[in-house]
């Protein structure tokens, strides 16, 4: 199974990348995914599942460790052979 996720983690900072928004982007740049797309509002990343939820549970640990008060994640299942 295939799963794409839409993330953001709050709060915001217009002038400088908050550090939660810092680790974000390394957890998911250093998972084994398909694809990452890191912007200044969203983040979508796909791959399998197992890759998908392994990151997803390391970005939710690390981010709130790093001073994220909110994520914000939206998962949908793509099937077996992609989108």
């Amino acid at each position: 199974m295939r799963l794409r996720v839409e993330f953001t983690t709050e709060p915001f900072d217009l002038d400088e990348a908050p550090a939660h928004a810092l680790v974000a982007r390394e957890v998911v740049e250093a998972a084994e995914l398909d694809a990452v797309d890191v912007g200044p509002f969203g983040n979508t990343v796909e791959g399998g599942a197992d890759a998908v939820l392994t990151a997803v549970d390391a970005l939710l640990r690390r981010t709130l460790e790093s001073g994220a008060t909110r994520v914000s994640l939206q998962i949908n299942v793509l099937g077996e052979g992609g989108r």
